[in-house]
């Protein structure tokens, strides 16, 4: 379950945002039932099972949901200024990404000529009792080295961090439902009725595929996505572990349907239908649903999107058709011989809300800084998750990053555990 960021600066889609809000109440209601249904079959001999409420990993999930509403309002009002071509302040950040990676490429290029330097390296001779003149000049270069990869380290990050924020923000306020309506969609309005309806629900459903799917094999988008990917357990409470940075998980805007001639309104009540459904496909208690699982995302495929097992891994990322999945191979029915497991291929241990939603980014950050190449800074960011595992245990130490320049690092928490093209 994906909650991609809404447009919010037409009025008129006030009334179309409280759907989705309208339905709390019905959230609540059924996260109760389906507690008082669970205990009751447990009182009865139930085995106990991930679909089972813990305290400490519902009040996680709803703490998620909460902040999935607030940080983005505050990210909002904090970025607009920064923000390249409308914000205020939008050259200084790019000037600063571009300053940022000039003074990594430059350390880069400094440490590098000394580790070359070093291995031609043979001491000359000198008087007797004075270090050799080639050793004095090592200790030197092996300083600036030092101090090179420092910079590198610290630069990269900023740039890297900078970067993201500038294409992020731009790529979001370039493609607002708002901008592309004004631009063309307007002439091809296709009104309010059944089939604007239609083609904004089907639409939406199309390019939330994707978006999901990316989520799942680019490393940057999946530091976004993980918070949803991080409990253990399986309930209705898991469908409000929602991201708090999804406007940094978007490939495909949705605001492209307005060039369709979907009003920005329609594209809201879209998105609301597409959280609404996505709610009840979060539970254990709803078994196969026979025929109807051959069109529709269900609770047992949901099921197995939500699975660590390897066999599950990357699977069913519709949200209300799972036709897509079928059309692209990414589907896989839930196998009743292997139970799913749930959660990461390496958990993170924790119900921390800020450990939770900000754990990846960190890694990510940290591996970067561990760097000695730009195809490694990037690679961390927009490949696959499992590249990054791969990359720290590759047999190579020199193919590893390296906290200093000097020491590779261990592999991190919460990197996947197993190498493969993306995770759960």
């Amino acid at each position: 379950m994906v909650a991609p960021p809404r447009d919010h600066d037409r009025e008129e889609g006030t009334a179309v945002l409280d759907l989705a809000a309208a339905f709390t109440p019905v959230y609540f209601a059924s996260m109760g039932a389906e507690h008082l249904w669970l205990k009751r079959t447990a009182a009865a001999g139930r085995p106990r099972s991930a679909g089972d409420y813990e305290r400490r990993d519902t009040l996680a999930s709803l703490s998620m949901g909460v902040g999935s509403l607030v940080v983005p309002v505050v990210l909002g009002k904090v970025l607009r200024p920064v923000t390249p071509g409308s914000g205020r302040w939008g050259k200084v950040l790019v000037g600063t990404v571009i300053g940022a990676a000039a003074a990594t490429t430059v350390a880069d290029v400094i440490a590098r000529r000394d580790e070359v330097t070093e291995a031609g390296v043979v001491p000359e001779p000198a008087a007797s009792g004075d270090e050799p003149v080639a050793t004095v000049g090592r200790a030197r270069r092996r300083r600036l080295a030092r101090l090179a990869r420092k910079v590198s380290s610290s630069a990269g990050v900023t740039a890297v961090a900078a970067g993201m924020t500038a294409g992020a923000t731009t790529w979001a306020s370039r493609t607002a439902a708002e901008r592309f309506w004004e631009r063309s969609g307007h002439r091809r309005d296709l009104g309010t009725g059944v089939l604007a309806h239609a083609v904004a629900i089907l639409g939406w459903d199309f390019i939330y595929y994707w978006n999901h799917r990316t989520m799942h094999e680019s490393r940057q988008m999946w530091a976004v996505h993980v918070v949803h990917h991080s409990s253990e357990h399986y309930n209705l409470s898991t469908a409000l572990r929602q991201p708090v940075a999804d406007s940094f998980g978007i490939v495909a805007p949705m605001g492209a349907l307005s060039l369709l001639g979907v009003r920005p309104p329609l594209i809201e009540t879209a998105r609301a239908v597409n959280l609404i459904y996505q709610f009840w496909i979060h539970t254990e208690t709803i078994p196969k649903l026979g025929w109807f699982e051959e069109v529709f995302n269900t609770a047992s495929h949901h099921r197995v999107h939500h699975g660590s097992n390897r066999k599950y891994l990357d699977r069913n990322h519709g949200s209300i058709l799972i036709i897509w999945d079928r059309l692209f191979g990414t589907f896989q029915r839930e196998d009743d011989d292997e139970p799913v497991v749930y959660g990461l291929t390496k958990n993170i241990g924790t119900f921390n809300p800020v450990r939770i939603a900000t754990h990846e980014h960190v890694d990510i950050l940290r591996d970067v800084a561990g760097s000695t190449t730009w195809s490694d800074r990037l690679g961390f960011v927009f490949r696959g998750p499992g590249w990054a595992y791969q990359r720290h245990t590759s047999p190579d130490p020199a193919l590893r990053p390296r906290d200093d320049g000097s020491t590779a690092t261990a592999l991190e928490e919460g990197h996947p555990a197993e190498p493969f093209a993306g995770v759960s």
